[in-house]
Order: structure tokens, then sequence, then C-alpha cells
């Protein structure tokens, strides 16, 4: 037999979607849906010397996708979501908030031991809208094409095109042009989401009816400690008032009180005496230590010592330190133990710590045994590496900042609503600083009513807390049926 004298070429990869059926019974209504999940193909086109020389296979991502059956797709509202890191994957909002299947993962005081389990979700966003989740390339199953560079996504505008590009496949294949469309993104999704509505309405001509910003950070500036910069200092104020009075520090006062209290002194005073510097007298200095030290439940003698300025990691680490005890900081509700208590900075963030193995579990299962999905790469929940290579290009000598591309978003597409959540108790991205944000988002005043906000008493992920995930769920049902203009 002869040799073959050409090498043969391996076989380009191919969209991998599987579909099942399922129902959920909600109040006695059944509801059946088709989950959809697997990795599609992004492709680029290739020019060789000017010449179309084809597409070529550039990334295969992964989502998963829920639809309900017997409806009109064409007039049924559907959300686009994910989570942040950037680095992490969308099993989060998945299993935790909008799914038709949730984690159970207990709670601060009560949480469950392993293998721990799922749940039918009575509260899924899929009562009033379709579901995707999308996990961003090296998040999840979603990887570069062979051949191609992952660094390629791994940045602010690669990661903006790449999540635009699913978007627009996906409502290009399934004829979702004329379904209400709404985007939802927590954390970094949530910078993310600012910048895709206005990409996907540049780049494709596709107007949003609604963003869901939950855990704000629109401007890193708010939340980023560096030298110079005393604004995060202020803006992280009141959430270290809210972390002490939950952890009994502010004896018997309401939340409500002791939030006014560092809120009005946020705003005025603290910025105030951060300017001054040196310029303080000693007893401005003095007033200025023990009102921090009162609202944030740390001694007079450490706020002396940092100069009025409480990084938040620190503070999590000092705040219960006579108790031999650190906070956490996505959910301050968690407190861990620590083998060293002279440390500034503690080695683990207790909440991460109590959450992360629920949702692995449950969601590595869910994947096989209920949407018969198996692939033997790891599911990458938490991609650390990716996280630490992010690249800002975009933003050299200056802070991660997209209000502009939000405000621009909603200028031209006045329609467009914008929902925002809150968790006082959240120590990565603050409600105060978030308030800040959109307090100086660049729009008419008639448009400051497109923005509605909500705050919970819990973390970063607020439906952790069973109260909060009942009542976000509601509050985010409500807000797709008003913004769905139907």
């Amino acid at each position: 037999m002869d040799e073959p004298t050409t090498e043969e070429k391996p076989a380009e990869p191919t969209d991998d979607l599987v579909a099942t059926a399922h129902s959920i019974t909600v109040k006695r209504r059944k509801l059946n849906y088709t989950a959809t999940t697997g990795r599609i193909v992004l492709r680029k086109e290739v020019l060789t010397d000017g010449r179309f020389d084809g597409y070529l296979p550039k990334a295969e991502v992964f989502l998963t996708a829920y639809t309900l059956d017997g409806v009109d797709p064409a007039t049924r509202p559907v959300t686009f979501a994910f989570n942040g890191g950037p680095g992490s994957s969308s099993v989060w909002l998945h299993l935790g908030l909008l799914g038709p299947r949730r984690v159970v993962s207990g709670d601060v005081g009560a949480l469950e031991p392993p293998p721990y389990g799922l749940a039918d979700n009575a509260e899924t966003l899929l009562r009033h809208s379709d579901l995707v989740f999308i996990d961003p390339v090296a998040t999840g199953y979603s990887r570069a094409a062979k051949g191609e560079k992952p660094g390629e996504f791994l940045g602010f505008q690669g990661d903006i095109e790449s999540v635009g590009e699913v978007i627009r496949l996906w409502t290009s294949r399934n004829g979702r042009w004329l379904s209400p469309k709404f985007v939802a993104g927590e954390s970094y999704g949530t910078t993310r989401a600012g910048a895709l509505a206005h990409h996907l309405q540049t780049r494709y001509g596709m107007y949003l009816n609604g963003l869901m910003l939950i855990s704000a950070v629109l401007d890193f500036g708010t939340i980023f400690f560096s030298a110079g910069n005393d604004l995060p200092y202020a803006l992280f104020l009141p959430t270290y008032a809210a972390i002490a009075h939950y952890h009994g520090l502010h004896g018997d006062r309401p939340l409500r009180d002791v939030l006014t209290e560092a809120e009005e002194f946020a705003a005025r005073d603290y910025p105030w005496a951060l300017a001054r510097g040196n310029r303080l007298s000693t007893a401005e200095r003095a007033d200025a230590v023990a009102k921090i030290a009162a609202l944030t439940g740390l001694s007079e003698d450490y706020v002396d010592r940092v100069d009025l300025r409480i990084e938040h990691v620190r503070f999590f680490t000092e705040l219960l330190r006579d108790r031999r005890q650190t906070v956490g900081r996505l959910d301050s509700r968690f407190t861990g133990w620590a083998p060293d208590y002279a440390h500034e900075h503690f080695d683990d963030d207790p909440s991460a710590s109590a959450l992360m193995g629920a949702y692995t579990a449950a969601f590595n299962h869910y994947l096989r045994a209920e949407l018969d999905y198996p692939n033997d790469l790891p599911y990458e929940v938490l991609n650390m590496t990716t996280n630490e290579s992010w690249s800002f290009k975009e933003f050299e000598n200056a802070h991660v900042n997209v209000t502009d591309k939000l405000a621009a978003a909603m200028r031209a597409n006045p329609h467009l609503k914008v929902h925002v959540a809150y968790g006082y108790l959240d120590g990565a991205t603050p409600y105060y600083a978030a308030e800040h944000v959109l307090a100086h988002l660049r729009i008419p005043d008639e448009l400051r009513a497109n923005v509605s906000e909500a705050y919970y008493e819990a973390g970063h992920m607020m439906y952790a807390h069973e109260p909060s995930r009942i009542q976000q769920s509601k509050d985010l049902a409500d807000f797709v049926a008003e913004a769905s203009n139907r």
C-alpha cells in the first residue's frame, strides 16, 4: 500500500450541543422546558494577501440555554447571563439564582456537608424569560481553538467581542431578534455587561431592553486601593459599618440608622479629612479617628496607625481579631479561623471557601446526570490563572471604567433599563461605591428613572442568603416584565 503523500489535516471542531427535555412545577403549574448545553465554535474571517481565505475556528465557548416549550419564541424575553472574575464561570448565577435547578449549599451557621445536592428552583427566572448562561473563554469548558492564543480572549476588548459574538450567534440561530433581550452580569460581569450594551449596539445594531447588574463595579477607581487614590477609603466606609453592625458592634441600633450616619460621613467629612493630609489640626484628626473607629468597630489606635485609611482585606482581618476570627470578603456574614492572628492580610476568604465546594460538585453532577453532557476537561469554576493574566491594555495609565460606554448606550437607546442589586455585606464591590458611580452617569435627567436599585442584607452573591434569594428573584422578575415593553 502506498504511503499517503500529504499529511491529513485534523478535523475542525464543531458544535457539540445536547438538548434534553425537563419540567418544573411552580405554584401547581407545570412548566415544560428544553435545556441545550455544549460548546459552539466561534470563527474568524481570514484574509491571505488581501484575499478571503475562509472562516477558521478561534474558540469553543460553552453555554447552557433554557427555553420554555409551547410559547412563541419571537415574543418571549431572553436573558444572557454570566459571572465575573474575570476568570469565573457562570455557575454562580446559574445554580444560585436564575436557573431552574439550584444548589443546596446551606448558609452561615448551617452549611451543608459534602457531597451537597440539587433542588428545583421554584423562583427561577425561566418563568418570565428564556435563559442563556455563557462561560467566557478559559472558564467552564470554554477554550481557545487549536493553534489559537488564549491571551487574545483574556483581556477587556477580546472578552467583550467574544461574548458579544456568542449572543449574536445564539440570537440569530434561534430566531430571537424580535424577542426582548436582557443581559445579566455579576461582579466583573457587570463591567462586561456595561460595555456589552454599547458593543452590541454599535457592532451589530442589537439594542437591549435591560441590564441586570448584580454586585456592580463599573469604575475600578472606586474600589482599588492605590497610592494617591483616597476615594475607595470613603466609599467602603458604609460597608464596613454594615459589617460591624452584623457582628454586633453597633449594639441594638437599626442597620438603616448606622448606614445613614456612615453615608453622611463618607459623603462629606471623611473625604475632606483625607484630602487635608497633615494640614488637619490635632483636634480635627482626633475627631476623625474617633468617628471612623465608632462606625467601623475598629479601635481608635488602629485607625490612627493606618492614617485614617482602612484597606478592605486589612479590615476583614482586623475587625474580629480579638475573637480570633476573620470575616469574609465576598460575604462578610461568614467568619473564619486564621493560623496566625498577627497577620495583616488573611490567607483565605471564608465566604469563598464556604461556597466553592457545593457549587463545583453540584454543577459537575448536573451536567452529566441531568443535561447528558459528558466532557473530560476540568470545568473551570474559577480560573485564577485567567484572573492574574487578564489584560487591561485599553486602560493604560487609567482606571478601568465603562460608565462612558453604558451612558452612551443609554443615550442612544432611551428604552434601555438598568437594574442594580446591592449587598450591604458585600466587601468586594461595596454598594456605596456603585451608587457613587451611578450618580455620575452622564445621561439626561429624564433617563435617570431608567435605573432601578434593590438592596439586600447579604453579600456579593446575595442569593446565598435564602430570604434575599427569594426577594431578589421577585425583583428581577418584576424588572423583566416592566422592561420587556409588552
